[in-house]
Parts: C-alpha cells; sequence; structure tokens
C-alpha cells in the first residue's frame, strides 16, 4: 500500500490517500479525541498521535489537522504508519454507529436546486481540497452551509464561502441573498 499526501489551502491540514476507499456514502468528522470514542476506530488511533487536533474522513482520502505546536516534519510518520497499519489490516473506519446525519423527507424545489449544486458543482471541489460542505439549512433567502475537514478553519474558507460559493449559488438561484458558515 502506497499513501499519497497533498498539501491543502489550510497549513494545518494535510490530505491523506490510501488510494482505496475511506467512506462509500457520505463523510465524518471529529474534532476531538472524545467524539471518536466507540464511533470509529481510525479516527480513535489517529488521536493518539501527539498533535493530532482533527480527523475527517471523505470517499477517497483522510484529512488530519494538527495542533500548532507540532510540526508536519515529525507528525507524517507516525499518520502514515497508523494508516497504513489499519488499512492493510482490514479494520473498519467507523463503527456501526451512523456518524454524518442523512437529511431526509420533502425538499422545496429552491433546497433540492441547492443541493444540487452543491454535490454536482461544489463539493467535488471542496472535496480536492480535503474537505466537505454539507447543507445545513435555508430560510428567508440564507443557505446555511457547514464547512467540514480541511475547510473547517482554513484561512481562505470565508473568501470560499462568500466569493465563490455565494456568487455560483446566487447566478443560478436568485431567490438567494446570502451564504452562511454554520459553526459548531
Amino acid at each position: 500500500m502506497f499513501i499519497q499526501t497533498e498539501p491543502t489551502p489550510n497549513p494545518a491540514t494535510i490530505k491523506f490517500i490510501p488510494g482505496e476507499t475511506v467512506l462509500a456514502h457520505g463523510s465524518a468528522e471529529f474534532k476531538t479525541a472524545d467524539s471518536a470514542v466507540g464511533k470509529s476506530p481510525l479516527a480513535e488511533r489517529l488521536f493518539k498521535v501527539n498533535g493530532v487536533a482533527g480527523v475527517f474522513f471523505g470517499s477517497d482520502f483522510v484529512s488530519i489537522t494538527k495542533t500548532d505546536d507540532r510540526e508536519w516534519m515529525l507528525l507524517k510518520p507516525l499518520i502514515l504508519g497508523a494508516l497504513f497499519e489499519h488499512f492493510s489490516t482490514r479494520q473498519p473506519i467507523l463503527s456501526d454507529v451512523p456518524v454524518v446525519k442523512e437529511v431526509s423527507g420533502e425538499d422545496s424545489e429552491i433546497v433540492a436546486r441547492i443541493k444540487e449544486l452543491l454535490d454536482t458543482q461544489i463539493r467535488p471541489s471542496v472535496a480536492r481540497d480535503g474537505g466537505d460542505i454539507t447543507f445545513e439549512d435555508y430560510d428567508k433567502g440564507i443557505v446555511f452551509l457547514r464547512m467540514q475537514g480541511a475547510c473547517s478553519g482554513c484561512p481562505s474558507s470565508t473568501v470560499t464561502l462568500k466569493h465563490g460559493i455565494e456568487n455560483m449559488l446566487r447566478h443560478y438561484l436568485p431567490e438567494i441573498l446570502e451564504v452562511r458558515a454554520v459553526q459548531d
């Protein structure tokens, strides 16, 4: 197994690409070691590496966010070792506990169009940078989105959200007045 790494626009986050499926559906984010307990054996293992501050699983990558006091030069070999051992022993990434809530039910036409644009135009670009963006709500012209993985806390995420995503959504859906990030 060869695990590739890619930088992300967030200097505190690196994207690790194991060359196989990480999550078949959706994404999962763990911002603390406690949040991973009982939910993800791999995230639990990664948080044991001193300096890991966050773990995000996408379809074919794992984004790791480090603490400010640690250097990538020291962390990367430890993280690569943990990932290699986990993937080579075919242990599960997630426990059977659902992590990401699935939005269900009937959506209004505008919400369906927002989600379609997110899925087809925006999420693939965000995933290339080691993150994800999920729809949270739409209310009176305002779209609420959650930035995850490398995009959460990235210095350029506000610019991406306000100028890139907001402009694109407003171009296709004039009903949209603003896009706001949802914070935990």
